[in-house]
């Protein structure tokens, strides 16, 4: 059955001369996602004709909108949006209702406040159910653009942000933990499109952090749309700087590598900055001397969405987006194979060069990414 629905957007109606721009990108974003449909930009909302029997789930996940509603289409003649609405909305349970109505345009020949009253008027009559403006059991809406006019009951939310594809690109570096799946939430919510990057050390180990990356990417593509993942082997970077240089180095120069890596396919996948999982403090790596170490081999931003968050705060966002419960499955994470047994808290950065020297660090990244396998996942 084709469905008609409104959708809503926030930020979107403060971008002034570039509105057009975010509205036709949460336009293409919804026809991409969103299987049958005829998507329209109409005077401050986009409304969708859809015959997806799963729309109202992909809809709740688009960027972009805030709240949406499905809503009947009807002329823009008062008695027939007064008949429309009587018909909506007494098949519904209640006692006490409201009516709000706008009007994107002007020219229709009734007030919004008029318009509110005659057709609260024959909702009372046809239902005999009381009007209360303060708390309502049920509110109808009415939104009167142009032509056509829009009616709905029940607005549902979304996940608000701004579409994808506004904010440009980034590559996400992706573990199988709990952190790194909702920092690339929190960029996607903010428009940027990421390319994901998982460092692994199969088949020294099993292909478990492989298969759970694969799942994330896959709840995470239903916020972006298709999403491309990169499988970096990490086995022969954390052997060599584990035979060569200090122990209790080791995790600061495993990350200066992934930052290497990361760069490499950015400027490949013309991606401006890099997406991390960090959060301050929460392990070694992670004091601001460490990370300000880390980031050190990049010349593009770092970006760091998570950084004053504390757990509890990520794993309650990491339920709501469903990525949880494949998070917290076992398995062997080539980010702590080979780990020191007293990493450095506050490395120094003379120090950190001094061991990289024993290392051929170029031969060592462009045989990684040599060996990469790039996929795609929807």
């Amino acid at each position: 059955m084709r469905r008609c629905v409104v959708c809503h957007y926030g930020e979107i109606a403060l971008k002034g001369k570039n509105r057009s721009f975010f509205e036709k990108k949460l336009v293409l974003n919804i026809k991409e996602m969103v299987n049958y449909a005829e998507v329209q930009a109409s005077r401050g909302r986009v409304v969708v004709f859809s015959e997806d029997e799963f729309l109202e789930e992909k809809l709740k996940k688009i960027p972009g909108i805030v709240y949406f509603s499905l809503a009947e289409k009807v002329s823009s003649s008062l008695p027939v949006i007064k008949e429309r609405a009587v018909s909506l909305i007494e098949k519904e349970s209640f006692e006490k209702f409201a009516v709000r109505v706008k009007r994107a345009d002007k020219s229709f020949p009734v007030s919004s406040m008029d318009c509110a009253r005659e057709i609260g008027n024959e909702i009372a009559i046809k239902t005999k159910k009381k009007v209360d403006l303060t708390n309502p059991d049920i509110t109808c809406f009415v939104e009167i653009a142009g032509q056509e006019t829009y009616i709905y009951y029940k607005k549902i939310r979304g996940v608000g942000g701004i579409p994808i594809g506004t904010g440009g690109r980034a590559v996400s570096l992706i573990s199988g933990g709990i952190d790194s799946p909702v920092a690339s939430f929190r960029m996607i919510k903010r428009g940027v499109r990421n390319i994901f990057i998982h460092f692994h050390a199969y088949p020294a180990t099993s292909k478990e952090s492989i298969s759970k990356v694969e799942q994330l990417v896959k709840t995470l593509s239903s916020f972006q749309g298709k999403s491309t993942l990169y499988l970096i082997p990490f086995n022969e970077i954390q052997k060599e700087i584990m035979i060569n240089t200090l122990e209790s180095l080791r995790v600061l120069l495993y990350r200066r590598f992934m930052m290497r890596i990361a760069q490499k396919i950015a400027s490949k996948e013309k991606a401006k900055a890099v997406i991390t999982g960090e959060s301050m403090g929460q392990v070694a790596s992670q004091t601001m001397e460490n990370m300000a170490i880390a980031q050190g081999v990049l010349n593009i931003p770092i970006l760091r969405p998570l950084i004053s968050y504390d757990k509890e705060e990520i794993i309650k966002e990491a339920s709501k987006i469903n990525t949880y419960k494949t998070s917290i499955l076992p398995e062997e994470d080539c980010c702590v194979r080979f780990l020191p047994k007293n990493p450095k808290t506050k490395g120094n950065i003379f120090d950190v060069k001094k061991e990289e020297k024993k290392l051929n660090a170029e031969n060592l990244v462009k045989e990684a990414i040599f060996k990469a396998e790039k996929r795609t996942i929807s």
